[in-house]
């Protein structure tokens, strides 16, 4: 069997983080067994989907390096729906209710009111050929249901919570189609799973019924299921639902300067028994992927871990991969030198103007001389050396300064910050001109 796995989003509006933790789940197990990953765009809301979103969603998947084998939508997929349709109707497996809204929600209220769950009582079944006659010459227009099977529980071994059991007599036939002949989302994505080969599904832990429903209509349909896996849902820092998290997605985290990489090495093991690693390749994180790593308490997203792992991941990047996003003029050496005090890419512009210049540097009274010697031991450098070395040696030896009172004057004089990347390749950068220059300013 070929691993194929898929993420189903709907273009209503742009991925948000969890969103992409499920589009990363199915990926790397996907790429772990050396199987297919799907995008599905579920799209059959014509009046709430947009095909800006559809690109948003491709672009997005794209920068974060998780590319799918194939694209299907189901837009163009009705005819398959609606033969499966025909065919559960016809097997009594599907069935007309003509209730609406306000009627099931009242029902519902005097359910509650008695001490019962909110289950549909299949009133709709009970109606005669001729009922149904007169309520569509009336002009209702009936809504389909799924009928369950009540006579066996419905069972699955999942692949992150392990058994799972649902007594379907407690649950409502799900509706499945609109009065408009719209669909909702239940057939349609078993019909999918089931056309497409789907052998994986990983998705929320808010699913979990849905699995129940969908099992029986696979069953229906005489398709095999594919395994299910639900994950435990994010929280915020606080450690509540957070719905800010509904709303965090990749450009946020574009805005923030997150980078790819930060968000795959999180996203992949937050939740899970492995640790958090800053990890740029990911080899690792595909290695170490197992559902059995999996935890059942809420994964708690933290913006200050995701900076921080940021950071550390930043600091590991190449030339290369950052190259496009750097100021004009400022080459590999430079990145390498700059890099280690960098949280975000956008800062390297930052660093380079000090490079560049004009800076601002103020310096202490009691160091304007101890400054115009090094001014003048730096036209006598060897450049192709090490003259930051040779230029503390020197003025060590002449004036007797160590650590901070020998350090800190230099470094204000030639950067006018008190930190920053190592003098040592900072001067270098600086060159010679430029620190000529400042140190006599």
């Amino acid at each position: 069997m070929t691993v194929t796995t898929r993420f189903a989003p709907s273009p209503t509006g742009t991925l948000h983080v969890g969103n992409i933790r499920a589009a990363l789940h199915n990926w790397l197990w996907a790429r772990k067994n050396g199987g297919r990953f799907v995008l599905r765009i579920d799209d059959t809301d014509a009046e709430r989907s947009e095909e800006r979103f559809v690109e948003a969603i491709r672009a997005d998947l794209a920068w974060l390096g998780l590319e799918p084998d194939a694209e299907v939508r189901q837009s163009q997929r009705f005819d398959l729906y609606q033969r499966h349709f025909d065919a559960l109707l016809a097997d009594g497996r599907i069935y007309p209710a003509y209730e609406t809204a306000q009627e099931l929600d009242l029902r519902r209220k005097i359910a509650a009111g008695r001490g019962l769950p909110p289950v549909y009582d299949r009133a709709a079944l009970a109606l005669s050929d001729a009922d149904r006659a007169k309520l569509e010459s009336e002009g209702v227009r009936p809504h389909y249901r799924f009928k369950l099977d009540h006579d066996a529980p419905i069972t699955w071994d999942d692949l992150v919570r392990g058994p799972q059991k649902f007594d379907p007599a407690t649950m409502s036939d799900p509706v499945i189609r609109r009065a408009d002949g719209s669909w909702l989302y239940m057939l349609p994505s078993a019909i999918d799973d089931g056309d497409l080969g789907i052998s994986h599904v990983v998705r929320g832990e808010d699913h979990v019924s849905n699995t129940a429903l969908q099992l029986q209509m696979f069953a229906a349909m005489g398709m095999a299921p594919p395994r299910f896996g639900h994950a435990a849902l994010l929280v915020g820092s606080e450690g509540k639902l957070s719905k800010r998290l509904g709303a965090v997605g990749v450009a946020e985290f574009r805005a923030m300067g997150i980078e790819p990489e930060a968000i795959i090495a999180l996203l992949a093991r937050l939740g899970t028994s492995d640790p958090v690693e800053p990890l740029v390749v990911r080899t690792p994180l595909l290695e170490r992927f197992d559902f059995a790593h999996f935890g059942r308490a809420p994964a708690r997203f933290d913006d200050t871990e995701l900076q921080g792992l940021n950071a550390k991941i930043i600091h590991q990047l190449p030339f290369a991969r950052v190259a496009e996003q750097l100021p004009s003029g400022m080459d590999e050496i430079a990145w390498e030198a700059i890099r280690p005090n960098l949280t975000v890419i956008a800062d390297a512009q930052d660093w380079w103007a000090v490079v560049e210049g004009p800076i601002e540097a103020s310096v202490a009274p009691e160091d304007r001389s101890f400054l115009e010697r090094a001014a003048a031991l730096v036209e006598t450098l060897d450049w192709g050396a090490e003259p930051w070395k040779a230029l503390t040696g020197q003025l060590k030896a002449e004036t007797g300064r160590t650590g901070k009172a020998l350090f800190l004057p230099l470094r204000r004089a030639l950067t006018a910050r008190d930190h920053g990347p190592d003098m040592a390749a900072m001067l270098i950068l600086i060159g010679r001109e430029r620190a000529l220059a400042r140190l006599r300013t």
